[in-house]
């Protein structure tokens, strides 16, 4: 058994071990939190260009059907699929031989109307002075005189049949109207063609591009209560700069124009027509493709906007959390309008001077105390990451090839 000393020596260690443990004199109590860490941002009004954002879908500024204006055979497709083709360039050829034959035709009978004109010209010519001297009668007269008008309305529907016959050897010739993208042939070369009814191909024009998208009636409402409230100022004359997102998230590099507004909603839809004109000199935008146009050039004065990552998703909507008198995290309700770049504008449920959190909100809840700082700063006295023995302070990481 031990000594009454070591008894002694040891009822004075224990407890002050325990005490040690505990930590320092004046520390938080066992299993307390330190407050949480957090990011703010003071609400202060101010003027904001804000963006109205929609679906959309790409169409050619001109479309058109390429048929052929005459009946014949198809003779050659003078075009790549899918190539971009100029205007009056050659995409089919029907075979001509049929409409050179006509063409020889009408020229030989306007030649022959011209002969007949000049020899009854003559006749009318030889005639009149006999009549002045009664040597020949009214009757044979005016006989000439009438012949030479018919000869002369003979020349001019030969002269007719003949343009005619230049026009249909001509069509022949199956041209693009306009300059764009072609489609597939849908008639192959040896196929009867049997005139306008059928069509061959079409071109699209895609430079410039239109994009088509809709505007609801509450949307255009809202806006228009907005703007004669004065809480929302419209570009000068509703001139709309159009900037289009595409599907893997970039943006378009030219921004376009809104160029078309309908005054009339669909019934099926509840929406009125819209269309953008944005130019496509590479042609990246194709017509059918899914976009979203974004309609920049409104401004909202004395606004309050705060970092989208902000504002979150409540039961009863959409919140904000802000720093309260007592240094503690209280949710705000807020109502939110439309965005204005990275921020997004709070319409009602924050005030000038509210300390809204926008970074360390993972670790906040309502009532939980927190502390005004740098969240994503690295601790005190961390350092950077090591360096690799053997390689210069200054040395970059490799890049890959």
């Amino acid at each position: 058994m031990p000594s009454p000393v070591l008894r002694r020596a040891l009822a004075i260690a224990v407890p002050a071990m325990l005490l040690s443990a505990c930590g320092p004199a004046g520390g938080p109590p066992p299993g307390g939190m330190p407050p949480a860490l957090v990011g703010i941002e003071v609400a202060k009004p101010a003027s904001r260009p804000v963006e109205f954002e929609f679906p959309a879908q790409a169409a050619g500024s001109r479309e058109v059907e390429v048929r052929a204006r005459v009946t014949g055979l198809l003779l050659k497709r003078n075009y790549e699929e899918g190539a971009r083709v100029g205007a009056g360039q050659s995409l089919f050829t029907i075979d001509p031989a049929p409409f050179q034959a006509a063409l020889a035709r009408a020229q030989a009978d306007a030649a022959a109307a011209e002969a007949a004109l000049a020899q009854a010209a003559r006749n009318a010519k030889r005639y009149k002075p006999l009549w002045e001297t009664r040597a020949v009668s009214q009757k044979e007269y005016d006989d000439a005189v009438s012949a030479e008008e018919i000869a002369a309305a003979q020349l001019k529907a030969a002269r007719a049949r003949l343009d005619d016959a230049q026009l249909q050897l001509g069509w022949t010739r199956v041209e693009s109207p306009i300059a764009g993208l072609t489609s597939r042939a849908l008639k192959s070369e040896g196929s009867l063609v049997s005139g306008p009814d059928v069509l061959l191909t079409t071109v699209t024009q895609v430079d410039p591009i239109h994009v088509n998208f809709g505007l609801s009636e509450a949307e255009q409402a809202r806006i228009a209560r907005d703007s004669a409230a004065g809480k929302l100022v419209m570009p000068k004359d509703g001139h709309f700069e159009v900037a289009l997102k595409l599907e893997d998230g970039s943006v378009h590099a030219r921004p376009g124009r809104l160029v078309f507004s309908d005054v009339r909603f669909s019934p099926a839809t509840g929406t009125s027509d819209a269309r953008a004109e944005v130019a496509n000199p590479d042609g990246r935008l194709r017509p059918g493709q899914f976009v979203r146009a974004v309609l920049k050039g409104a401004v909202r004065p004395d606004a309050i906007a705060v970092p989208q990552r902000a504002v979150m998703e409540g039961p009863q909507g959409k919140l904000v959390y802000v720093v309260g008198a007592e240094g503690k995290a209280e949710p705000r309700p807020v109502v939110v309008g439309e965005w204005s770049g990275k921020d997004w504008i709070i319409e009602s449920g924050l005030k000038a001077g509210d300390k809204v959190i926008v970074d360390g909100l993972v670790k906040v809840f309502p009532g939980a105390p927190v502390q005004v700082g740098a969240p994503n700063a690295p601790p005190p006295g961390a350092g950077g990451p090591p360096k690799a023995e053997g390689k210069a302070p200054d040395a970059k990481p490799a890049e890959k090839k």
